[in-house]
């Protein structure tokens, strides 16, 4: 299909997956990255730099009138207590920017409808995030655009497995490889059927719990 695809978060986690996918797939693709972010990787890929910053909406704006883009990868975090925050207000000016771009935005189970899918452990350390991400959530399903959601529940770093699966039942809590979320964002892009849908992604031959759902604390390291 006609269009390239546009990421961003794409220098690291599953934003980075999804530009190794689909580089491989001969796709081409456009991250927004920040002035003095280490892109290297991404230029290795083939990839094309914009420079900007998802809390600037010109940036935004520009980024999306760069190239025709047919769809926009979302894979936004934010440091613990970074306010304002990328998967906040920044997703929010991207759909304001999104046209009739496909925007596949990727947030986490405990969002939105979801927040009896997970350990009360959960809520009470990103209760406030999983808020904010929830909030763009219904901002992007609100606006009329062609929109995705996919929701993974823990996370890790392993290669990709292939049993990853996404489903509409919003109960679902389970942990994901980061490879295998980016898979299923990417087959997403050119399927009319995922369009207006919210998933849940999990990985069911992976049965251990992540940390907050066992009860136990968010290590320091983790935002």
């Amino acid at each position: 299909m006609a269009g390239d695809i546009l990421i961003f978060g794409a220098t690291r986690g599953t934003g980075f997956e999804a530009a190794k996918i689909l580089r491989e797939k001969g796709e081409a693709v456009t991250a927004l990255v920040r002035p003095g972010s280490d892109s290297s990787a991404l230029e290795e890929l083939g990839v094309t730099l914009f420079r900007g910053d998802v809390l600037d909406p010109e940036s935004v704006a520009d980024a999306f009138a760069s190239g025709d883009y047919r769809a926009a990868i979302v894979s936004l975090a934010g440091k613990r207590g970074e306010r304002p925050r990328p998967d906040g207000i920044g997703a929010n000016h991207i759909t304001d920017a999104a046209g009739d771009t496909h925007v596949l935005m990727i947030t986490g189970i405990g969002a939105g409808d979801s927040q009896g899918a997970v350990a009360p452990k959960v809520l009470e350390v990103l209760g406030e995030v999983l808020g904010i991400k929830g909030e763009a959530e219904e901002y992007l399903m609100q606006s009329g655009r062609q929109a995705t959601i996919l929701r993974p529940g823990g996370m890790t770093n392993d290669p990709a497995s292939g049993t990853a699966v996404k489903t509409e039942d919003h109960s679902v809590m389970g942990v994901i490889n980061r490879a295998d979320l980016a898979q299923l964002t990417v087959d997403c892009i050119d399927d009319p059927d995922a369009v207006g849908k919210i998933y849940h992604t999990i990985d069911p031959e992976i049965t251990w719990k992540a940390p907050l759902e066992r009860g136990e604390d968010l290590p320091p390291t983790k935002s």
